[in-house]
């Protein structure tokens, strides 16, 4: 199987090493045509989608893959949200989205200033390149759960509505 992944950073493509171990891998840059930081399950999952589509198209991989980060609002909280989509050529698109967390106040009003979660929190965290490694969620859970096995997790969910699909057929 031929897989296109609609980013390079390496948490994500990772993540579909570990799902898709036997398949051949491609990362491709492409945008996810939303915000730089999404606010909201919406237009996070939009981001997945038009990212996996994109991918899906280039007739170079047998499916797509867009994976999408961002933030959501519950009463006057943010958390953390991630959307997966999986996308084939025939159009077939499968969706899925994963753990949740609050945001800490201070991290939530910086990001409410329009500062993109990824340098808020390297200078938070005092470390560089945060979204490439554990992620806000790795530092929020202490490095318990890490970006690269949130986003694992969403694509087991998208690999098995997938091979579902395939098998009733």
């Amino acid at each position: 199987m031929k897989i296109t992944v609609g980013s390079l950073n390496p948490a994500k493509v990772n993540s579909v090493r570990n799902v898709f171990p036997d398949a051949e891998i491609k990362e491709m840059d492409v945008s996810s045509k939303v915000s730089l930081q999404p606010f909201s399950d919406e237009e996070t999952l939009e981001g997945a989608v038009n990212r996996a589509r994109e991918c899906a198209s280039s007739n170079q991989s047998d499916i797509g893959i867009g994976l999408e980060g961002g933030v959501m609002e519950i009463g006057d909280e943010l958390f953390l949200c991630n959307w997966g989509a999986l996308v084939n050529h025939q159009g077939d698109t499968y969706l899925a989205s994963g753990a949740r967390i609050p945001l800490p106040t201070e991290v939530a009003e910086q990001l409410q200033k329009g500062i993109e979660l990824g340098p808020v929190m390297d200078e938070y965290s005092q470390k560089q390149d945060v979204r490439k490694k554990e992620g806000a969620v790795g530092i929020f859970t202490n490095e318990l759960i890490s970006r690269e096995e949130m986003f694992t997790h969403v694509l087991k969910l998208l690999k098995g509505q997938y091979e579902f699909a395939q098998i009733k057929r």
